[in-house]
C-alpha cells in the first residue's frame, strides 16, 4: 500500500492529472510523409523453446491439424496478420547453428543441443527447406541469419548458393537432390547476429574486418540479389554503430538494433502480475526507444548523408520472467494489455523514422517473449499484441500522414515521461485514411478531439482492443477475454471526429 501512495504522490509532484482527460490530435491529411514500409510489421522465428516445434511445427504425422507439417491454425492466424517478413533461425541460435545438419531425409539429420536455450535436444527435422517453403506460403520474404560465431565463410557462402543458385552449381544440384530443383528467392542476410555478445563476444572494429570478409563471399546468384544486413548495436551503444559505419560502410545494405522493454536484467518483473506503477515504467522504458533510434540514425547521418544504409530494428519487445513452472530457457510469457500498449505505442514511434527505419522484428512470433500467438497441445490462442499487429496492419505500405498529439503527460518512478495519449495515420493506395490512437492511462477515460486537416470526413468505421484491467491476458480456457471489438463510441462532424475512449484502449479507424 504504501509504495502505491508514494507512487500516486510523485505523480501529482511531477505534472497533476485532470479527473477528467481531454486530448487532441491534429491530422495533417494535406500533407503527406514517407511510405510505411510493410517490412515494419515483421516477425522473427528462433528456435528457442516451443516456437519451432509446437509453434510453427508439428511435422506431417502429427494427431495437431496441419498443412504439410505447419501447424494449421497457426499457420491461418499468421496468414491474416499479413506477415511481411520473417526472421530465422536466431538469434543466439544462429550462430550454433550449421545448416547443413538440418537439409536432406529427415530420419538422417543429426539432433544437436541447443546450448543457449535450456539445453533442449532439437532433431533439425525444420530446416532450410521448411522455413523457405513456410515463407513462399505465407508470402513473405526470409530473413536468414547466418552463422558467424562458430562457423566459417565458406559454410555461410554455400549455404547462399544452396538457397539462390539457379546455375549448374554443387549446391544447386544438392538441393534438387533433396526435392526442390527451383532456387528459392532470398533478400535478406543477416552476417551474424550480436556478434557484442552470444555471436563471438566481439569488438566492434574486429567484427567490422569479420563482416567486410564474410560479405565478400556472400554472392548474389541469378537474379536474386542480397541485402546484406550487419550485426548491430545493443540499445544505447552508439559507438558500435559509429565504428561500423566508418568501417563497412557502403559495404552493408543494413545495419540491425536490438532494443527490449526491460528495466532490469537481474529482476524483470513478472508478465502478469503487475501494478499501476510497474506498467509506466515499462511504458516509459518502451517509449525511449523513439530517442534511442533518433541518436543511431544522427550517427549514421553524420557518416551516410545520401542515406544508403538502412537501419534494422530486428530484436524489440517486452521481456519479462517466465510463467511459474515451465523452463527457465525457454523465454515463455504471458501477453497483457500492458504488452498490447508497448506494441501499438512502438508502431506509432516507428512509423516516424522510415526514412532510416526500414525493418523491425518483434521477439517473437509464437510461444516466446512478447509472441503473437500461444500454443499448448492442440490448443492455441491469439496474444493482445497480436490483435494489435492485425488492427495495425492496415498501414503497412500505406503513406504515412503527420499527427500532432496534445494530451497530459505523467513522470514514471526512474523520471521518464509518460503521454496519456499516442496516434498515428495513413493513407492506403486506394486513399483510405486510418486513424490508430492509443489511451495509454491505465484508470482513466478521454475524450479526444481528431482535427482532420484538408478533409471532410463522412463517417466513419472503428475497432477496438479494451479490457477491464491492464493485467488481462487472454488463457486456453478463455482465449478471447481480451480481443478487438466494433468501435462506435465517436461522432463524426465535417473535419472533426470526437472519441470517447475507455482507459487502457487502442482504437483504429477507418475514414468513410
Amino acid at each position: 500500500m504504501r509504495k502505491t501512495i508514494l507512487f500516486a504522490a510523485s505523480l501529482l509532484c511531477a505534472l497533476t492529472l485532470s479527473a477528467q482527460e481531454k486530448s487532441s490530435v491534429t491530422v495533417h491529411a494535406d500533407k503527406s510523409g514517407a511510405i510505411i514500409p510493410a517490412d515494419i510489421y515483421g516477425q522473427f522465428s528462433e528456435h528457442l523453446g516451443s516456437c519451432i516445434y509446437g509453434g510453427l511445427w508439428v511435422g506431417e504425422d502429427s494427431p495437431i491439424p496441419n498443412i504439410n507439417g505447419y501447424r494449421k491454425d497457426v499457420f491461418e492466424a499468421l496468414k491474416t496478420l499479413k506477415v511481411p517478413v520473417m526472421r530465422w533461425p536466431g538469434g543466439c541460435f544462429a550462430d550454433d547453428y550449421h545448416w547443413r545438419d538440418g537439409i536432406g531425409p529427415r530420419e538422417d539429420r543429426p539432433s544437436m543441443s541447443n546450448n543457449n536455450w535450456g539445453g533442449t535436444v532439437e532433431d533439425n527435422s525444420f530446416g532450410t527447406h521448411e522455413f523457405l517453403n513456410l515463407c513462399e506460403m505465407l508470402g513473405c520474404e526470409p530473413y536468414i541469419s547466418g552463422n558467424v560465431g562458430s562457423g566459417t565463410v565458406e559454410e555461410f557462402s554455400k549455404w547462399v548458393e544452396y538457397m539462390t543458385s539457379d546455375a549448374d552449381t554443387p549446391m544447386a544440384r544438392l538441393r534438387a537432390e533433396n526435392g526442390r530443383e527451383k532456387p528459392w528467392h532470398v533478400k535478406f542476410i543477416g552476417v551474424g547476429n550480436e556478434a557484442w555478445g552470444c555471436g563471438g563476444g566481439m569488438k566492434a572494429d574486429y567484427y567490422g574486418d569479420v563482416y567486410r570478409r564474410y560479405a565478400t563471399y556472400l554472392r548474389d546468384y541469378g537474379d536474386n540479389h542480397l541485402y546484406k544486413i550487419a550485426s548491430g548495436a545493443s540499445d544505447y551503444d552508439y559507438n558500435w554503430t559509429k565504428v561500423l559505419m566508418e568501417k563497412c560502410g557502403r559495404r552493408m545494405n543494413g545495419i540491425s538494433l536490438h532494443y527490449y522493454s526491460v528495466l532490469d536484467w537481474n529482476s524483470k518483473g513478472s508478465a502478469t502480475d503487475f501494478d499501476t506503477e510497474s506498467y509506466y515504467e515499462i511504458l516509459g522504458k518502451s517509449l525511449e526507444v523513439e530517442e534511442v533510434l533518433k541518436k543511431h540514425i544522427d550517427v549514421m547521418d553524420a557518416l551516410d548523408k545520401d542515406g544508403k544504409v538502412d537501419l534494422l530494428l530486428d530484436e524489440w519487445g517486452t521481456w519479462f520472467e517466465v510463467e511459474p513452472g515451465t523452463n527457465p530457457g525457454h523465454l515463455f510469457q504471458q501477453n497483457t494489455m500492458r504488452d498490447a500498449m508497448v506494441a501499438s505505442t512502438s508502431l506509432d514511434i516507428f512509423h516516424k523514422y522510415t526514412r532510416r527505419l526500414k525493418m523491425t522484428n518483434i521477439a517473437q512470433v509464437v510461444n516466446v517473449l512478447q509472441a503473437m500467438i500461444l500454443t499448448k497441445g492442440e490448443k492455441m490462442l491469439l496474444t493482445p499484441t497480436y490483435h494489435v499487429f492485425r488492427m495495425y496492419n492496415v498501414h503497412q505500405n500505406a503513406t504515412f500522414i503527420p499527427v500532432d498529439v496534445s494530451c497530459e503527460s505523467l513522470t514514471a518512478k526512474g523520471g521518464r515521461k509518460v503521454p496519456t495519449l499516442s496516434a498515428t495515420a495513413s493513407k492506403d493506395k486506394a486513399g483510405k485514411i486510418h486513424l490508430s490512437l492509443s489511451n495509454i492511462s491505465a484508470d482513466k477515460s478521454q475524450t479526444v478531439t481528431l482535427k482532420i486537416e484538408g478533409v471532410d470526413a463522412k463517417g466513419a468505421v472503428g475497432e477496438i482492443l479494451h479490457s477491464d484491467k491492464i493485467q488481462d491476458y487472454n488463457t486456453f480456457d478463455n482465449p478471447n477475454k481480451v480481443s478487438p471489438k466494433a468501435y462506435t463510441d465517436f461522432k463524426v462532424k465535417g473535419n472533426t471526429i470526437t472519441l470517447k475512449m475507455p482507459a487502457a484502449s487502442i482504437v483504429t479507424l477507418e475514414l468513410k
